[in-house]
């Protein structure tokens, strides 16, 4: 395991217990960072207009697309480390 997926793992189990909420805008580039760290480019169908909480989690993600997995990891850890 590369030192980067180490303090990924240990960023994310941070994420965890951080000492305030973050406000929305924050968690959504949170899950951003995350799901384009782990997963890739977003793939995945658009959802419905009705689903307003999971078309805003897309389209954050799909605001990464092209960001590589490595550099999304490394700003997910800045993130969450700025926020603890």
């Amino acid at each position: 395991m590369s030192d980067l997926n180490a303090a990924f793992e240990a960023a994310v189990a941070n994420s965890k217990n951080l000492s305030e909420r973050p406000d929305n805008a924050t968690l959504l580039k949170i899950y951003a960072l995350y799901k384009q760290g782990t997963a890739g480019d977003n793939a995945e169908k658009k959802p419905g207009f009705s689903d307003m909480v999971g078309r805003a989690k897309w389209d954050a993600w799909n605001n990464l697309k092209g960001t590589a997995p490595d550099d999304a990891k490394q700003q997910y850890i800045d993130l969450i480390e700025s926020l603890s």
